[in-house]
């Protein structure tokens, strides 16, 4: 931990999620903003899994936020803080503001609270403190009483923020009540925590959703009390869904994870992510080190972003088809043996990797590339859907029996079959098309299929073969 200033230390951001759920895409885009903004500057990126909240923190919750963080390579520069293993440094602050008469005990009792609320309610206000402990002796508590701490927060004035997206906010002090930092249990409050702990990381840009300003205001107040100099803020705009509404599941997938088990590539969902609220000129397909070299905060919005589930999809689309045959070929396998209850083996390994420079010029997710290629995974015989069963009538079976020994006779090349496959037609009096539709429902049991002469040459000519005499001869 450090004690400088942000002004005299090289850039560090944060992301502090919270393990009470899976990592939304919102945190994503935060975590992304962080990694991108520290990348851009030389600074660090720090994780912080806030897991205070004792009740809905999960050990599971806490792996699906790493493992969707590995996922998408943003790799903390240090090991993970888990704020929970620092209660007794949050405390320390507390008591020290507490001895420093910039906090006081409060006695309020929870009945008192609620009368507290209720009234504001009534009157059409909000909630707020009324400050009956801020200057009254704790000698008059009633014995055995368990006081909370409160911030002696200014009550004139303004807090103002410079933020770096928004502009400069800011809030009348008389708006804002002194809030608890430490409950009378002795636990800290989120909001107190959060401060001392990007304090002590050293933590000079806090780069978080919009939603987080109001706490920002509080927090603030608690750097001033302490003597402590603030980080810069960027409060970015949230996500909504295409309808203008807070994304929720009925516009999609909103975890990371459910985007990798719909076949999402991450280094397409990270280049969405970034046009989601950033932008510089034209730019739209960016590789991890263009993004790192362009991105900045001048360049996120103020408004709130929409997400387009089809523009991602395109977006996957790209990368897809620029993406590593050998990668491509190892997920789609492992899709089979766990989506399609295949066991494919090497031999279909090689078609499959064989066949992917094709394979992925149709594909826009993972998911349709397995389901695509699943047929070079497949014993005989073939499941046949119903449009290719329509094709395969008795004559379409009877011109495959004739073609069966032209295949045989070639080298089994994309040329060689090609040729063959033109001159059978030509000589049958057919088009090309009326040979190679029932050849490809013999082949892959469908009628879609990468171009025929380059299916054969992957399924090879001994499987070829044996799939166009399990049709001829049934």
């Amino acid at each position: 931990m450090t004690e400088k200033t942000p002004a005299s230390m090289p850039i560090r951001t944060r992301f502090a999620p919270s393990p009470t759920g899976l990592l939304h895409i919102g945190g994503a885009r935060t975590a992304l903003f962080n990694y991108l903004f520290a990348r851009h500057h030389g600074g660090a990126f720090l994780l912080r899994i806030e897991d205070t909240d004792r009740a809905r923190s999960t050990p599971e919750a806490t792996e699906v936020i790493l493992r969707g963080l590995e996922w998408l390579a943003l790799t903390p520069d240090e090991a993970p803080v888990y704020q929970s293993t620092r209660e007794a440094r949050h405390a320390e602050v507390a008591l020290a503001l507490l001895d420093q008469g910039r906090a006081y005990r409060c006695f309020a009792t929870r009945e008192e609270l609620d009368q507290m609320r209720a009234e504001a309610a009534a009157a059409g206000r909000p909630p707020r403190y009324d400050g009956r402990w801020r200057d009254r002796d704790p000698a008059e508590a009633p014995p055995g009483a368990k006081p909370a701490i409160r911030l002696r927060a200014p009550q004139e004035g303004v807090t103002e923020v410079d933020d770096l997206v928004q502009g400069s906010v800011r809030v009348a002090n008389a708006e804002l009540d002194d809030m608890i930092i430490l409950r009378s249990d002795g636990t800290p409050t989120y909001l107190h925590a959060v401060v001392v702990d990007d304090h002590d990381m050293g933590i000079t840009h806090v780069i978080r959703g919009d939603d987080h300003l109001t706490n920002t205001f509080r927090q603030v107040q608690i750097y001033h009390a302490m003597g402590w100099e603030p980080p810069r803020f960027a409060h970015i705009p949230l996500i909504h869904g295409a309808d203008g509404a807070k994304l929720s599941k009925r516009h999609g997938a909103v975890s990371v994870l459910e985007f990798e088990r719909e076949g999402f590539l991450p280094e397409a969902l990270c280049n969405y992510l970034l046009r989601l609220g950033w932008g510089h000129g034209d730019a739209e397909i960016l590789s991890r080190d263009e993004a790192i070299a362009l991105f900045d905060l001048d360049g996120v919005g103020r408004a709130a972003s929409r997400m387009d589930y089809a523009k991602l999809t395109h977006l996957n689309g790209v990368w897809l088809r620029a993406a590593d045959d050998a990668r491509l070929t190892r997920d789609v396998l492992a899709r089979l043996a766990e989506n399609s209850h295949l066991t494919p083996d090497a031999v279909a390994e090689q078609r499959i990797l064989m066949l992917m420079p094709a394979l992925k010029e149709r594909a826009k997710t993972l998911f349709d590339l397995a389901q695509s290629a699943a047929f070079l995974a497949r014993p005989r015989p073939l499941p046949f859907d119903t449009k290719a069963t329509l094709l395969l009538t008795p004559e379409a079976r009877a011109m495959l029996a004739s073609l069966a020994p032209r295949l045989e006779a070639t080298d089994f090349t994309v040329a060689g079959l090609d040729a063959a496959l033109r001159a059978f037609a030509e000589e049958t009096g057919r088009k090309l098309g009326q040979v190679a539709q029932p050849l490809r429902a013999a082949l892959t049991g469908s009628t879609t299929s990468p171009p025929i002469d380059a299916t054969l040459a992957a399924l090879g000519r001994a499987e070829s073969l044996a799939r166009i005499a399990a049709v001829s001869e049934s």
